[in-house]
């Protein structure tokens, strides 16, 4: 089939770039892999709701011809009918697609868009819109959104920076009010405001390239100045409250283990410590032996930062569900962040796991969740 133009259309750059592009020698392209490269072609691109619209209609008009180019001609009119948009907003995402060289224009004498069939009535041609480019270029829409991928785990790991520079900030700024109050912090708290302010929300994509490093700079100051308050401890006198004996030994009043676990939280017998472990692998972090509950425990209050759940995230879970089961969910909640990241190339869907174990304890509070059936069910995933 001949490419013709009428010569009534603009003249177009990337038109001509898009035409030159064309299936393997003997391909068949169904609708369904049009449209799955379609779907990539809107990720990649970027394309906004109308445009993915129009272009998703498109491909619907393809009927699995075995022709070398992907031809389709709907009207604007049907156009029209099926995305709700005016003529005027089909006319120009229709050249918005052209110029992201996703469709390639094949204009007929009179400008009309339909199909040229034979004498048995056989379409054999059509004057409309090319769609080859959005099926040639699925090597286009992969590198794009690995690209993409790459850069939101940049961003995240920059972000998780200025998070925990911040909170370092603010928690040196705490302690230094605390403890040295008569030290001068009005600079840097007016610096803290102004970087506070400049920060934008992760929802944003693009983080602005010198904010880190003055989230970095402004730690290390108040961290300094700290440090040089304090005279780097030497300045700080010891308060000895140890009244007993000398000969006595160090550690006693220290437990071995976690405070010991009350007759009325014990647990039901499937939470058990075998089971947990079965069942949440992250536990290996702990890094410690755990033989009975009393580990499960300290585990959990050891296990708890990781999550960024703050101390009165565990005293409140403590409060609601005791002990036990709040170490338990903390584990469990870690386990799940974990299994979420490796099944999404590294990204888990939980963008908040402390909020999510406060959440997850008031559930098991009301009922609404038992840790026992969700282990038995995590353990079952993780066998099979």
């Amino acid at each position: 089939m001949q490419l013709a133009s009428s010569g009534g259309r603009r003249l177009r750059h990337a038109a001509l770039a898009a035409r030159k592009l064309a299936l393997e020698d003997g391909r068949t392209v169904t609708r369904k892999e049009l449209s799955a490269a379609a779907r990539e072609a809107g990720k990649a691109l970027d394309l906004r709701p109308a445009q993915r619209a129009v272009l998703s209609e498109l491909v619907a008009c393809w009927g699995e011809q075995e022709w070398e180019r992907l031809l389709v001609w709907p009207s604007n009119d049907y156009l029209m009918s099926r995305t709700g948009l005016t003529e005027r907003a089909i006319r120009r995402i229709l050249r918005q697609l052209v110029d992201l060289q996703l469709l390639v224009p094949k204009d007929s004498p009179n400008g009309k868009r339909y199909a040229v069939k034979d004498l048995a009535g056989q379409v054999v041609d059509a004057f409309g819109f090319d769609l080859t480019p959005v099926y040639a270029r699925r090597g286009d829409w992969a590198v794009m959104l690995m690209e993409q991928k790459q850069l939101r785990e940049v961003q995240k790991r920059a972000f998780d920076e200025v998070t925990i520079c911040r909170r370092a900030t603010e928690e040196a700024l705490s302690t230094l009010a605390e403890h040295f109050p008569d030290v001068d912090r009005s600079e840097v708290e007016a610096r803290l405001k102004a970087l506070q302010a400049r920060t934008p929300a992760r929802s944003r994509i693009t983080l602005p390239a010198d904010l880190l490093d003055a989230w970095q700079l402004l730690r290390t100051e108040v961290e300094e100045v700290f440090y040089e308050a304090g005279k780097a401890g030497l300045g700080v006198l010891h308060t000895n409250n140890n009244n007993g004996s000398p000969s006595e030994p160090c550690n006693k009043g220290f437990p071995k283990k976690a405070e010991p676990v009350r007759s009325t939280e014990q647990p039901t017998e499937h939470l058990s410590p075998e089971l947990i472990l079965e069942a949440c692998p992250a536990l290996s972090d702990y890094g410690q032996p755990v033989r009975d509950l009393a580990d499960i425990v300290s585990a959990g209050r050891y296990l708890r930062a990781s999550l960024g759940a703050h101390e009165s995230a565990w005293a409140e879970a403590v409060e609601e569900v005791g002990t036990v089961r709040a170490a338990i969910a903390v584990i469990y909640v870690l386990q799940l962040y974990e299994d979420d990241a490796a099944k999404n190339g590294g990204e888990s869907r939980i963008k908040n796991p402390g909020g999510y174990f406060r959440a997850l304890t008031r559930m098991v509070k009301s009922g609404k969740i038992d840790l026992a059936v969700e282990l038995l069910a995590m353990r079952r995933r993780r066998m099979s």
